[in-house]
């Protein structure tokens, strides 16, 4: 189909496949898109181990919006890696076509790709929808090929550039708006418990992980931030993910049994987040959803560049050795220059934000 000539928007399709903090940097541009077509229906593509992010698990992903589903009217799902493994049997064949189905279906007027990606680009095209926007300098540069329109890129932080996609498509300048994100009933529930069992009240969030070695400070420092906390009357919660134990474990060890170990679904995570009165982590998705829902974060970086990809929107304390070099290269070992971050200066951090004494708001 083409878009209507009388300039009627009325269906629209996000591209963000993956990983979580991407997701949750993309939601503002989601939201600004909700608010410029309150009348639109508005899908996104995702891979699946993230669609909790859009839609609490057991809710129905097409319909009516909801606080469970907030945001878009359908969320479609995809297992690009799974899809690879089984892409010459019919078995594995039929959910790709089921997928497909359905984006078509949809018939949407507009896909807007905010990964960069060729995967997303050829998946946004592929939608069908006779109008494809992208970033004029899109991550992978032959992503643009699939693009119809291409905007020019404003603002450092990747929230803003996301943005940007979407002021190109309104034809306004727009402000950041606060993410939505779903509720889900049985893990409010489940947190809750699970808090009242430990005895924990106030408390705080320390993540040891990340998405690469080269971006983790040492688990066994957050144990001592841990104790340190503990000093101050706010206990601490190491939250970990699958393929974290070890840290985990090793930041419990370390904080002499100041701080407890919790394995969270994304749904369970949110909720988790939402009482938290602080945040300690690195560049990883949970820090990114601290912030989006305007928890203070203690930010410690290394190789990623936190003009870019730091905390944003709420109030926080960005830690970075001048000494570390930006690269999103995968080492496995943690950044150098990371290790001349210290314990006490984490704390002092922390203890700041506790009091609020720091004037480092996060941007927006």
């Amino acid at each position: 189909m083409s878009a209507p000539d009388d300039g009627r928007i009325e269906r629209l399709l996000i591209v963000r496949l993956s990983a979580m903090g991407d997701v949750i940097h993309a939601l503002p541009a989601a939201q600004a898109l909700r608010e410029a077509y309150p009348e639109a229906m508005i899908g996104w593509l995702i891979e699946e181990r993230w669609a909790e992010l859009l839609c609490a698990p057991g809710v129905a992903r097409r319909g009516a919006r909801s606080a469970q589903r907030p945001l878009v009217d359908w969320v479609h799902t995809v297992n690009l890696k799974g899809w690879r493994k089984s892409l010459f049997s019919l078995h594995g064949l039929e959910p790709i076509a089921r997928v497909w189905n359905d984006v078509r279906a949809a018939d949407y007027q507009i896909a807007i790709d905010l990964q960069g990606a060729i995967r997303s680009a050829v998946l946004a095209r592929w939608s069908d929808a006779p109008v494809v926007y992208g970033t004029r300098e899109p991550r992978e540069s032959a992503a643009a090929l699939w693009y119809t329109r291409q905007a020019a890129v404003r603002g450092k932080h990747v929230i803003e550039q996301g943005l940007s996609v979407l002021e190109s498509l309104v034809g306004r300048r727009m402000a950041v708006p606060a993410a939505e994100f779903p509720r889900d009933a049985g893990a409010e529930e489940g947190i809750e418990h699970r808090l009242r069992e430990f005895g924990i009240e106030k408390f705080a969030i320390l993540n040891p992980g990340a998405g690469w070695g080269a971006k983790r400070w040492p688990a066994e420092r957050y144990g001592q931030v841990a104790r340190a906390l503990a000093k101050c009357g706010l206990q601490s919660v190491v939250n970990y993910g699958p393929g974290e134990e070890d840290l985990a474990r090793a930041a419990e060890a370390a904080s002499e049994g100041a701080a407890r170990p919790f394995q969270c679904s994304i749904s369970e995570l949110i909720a988790l987040t939402r009482l938290a009165r602080l945040f300690v982590g690195g560049d990883t998705g949970p820090l990114h959803l601290a912030a989006a829902l305007k928890v203070p974060v203690v930010a410690i970086f290394g190789p990623t560049d936190p003009a870019r990809n730091g905390p944003y929107g709420t109030r926080s304390v960005v830690l970075r050795n001048p000494a570390s070099m930006t690269t999103h290269t995968r080492n496995p070992r943690t950044d150098e220059a990371m290790l001349g971050i210290g314990v006490e200066e984490v704390v002092s951090s922390a203890q700041a934000m506790l009091a609020g004494k720091t004037a480092e708001d996060g941007r927006g």
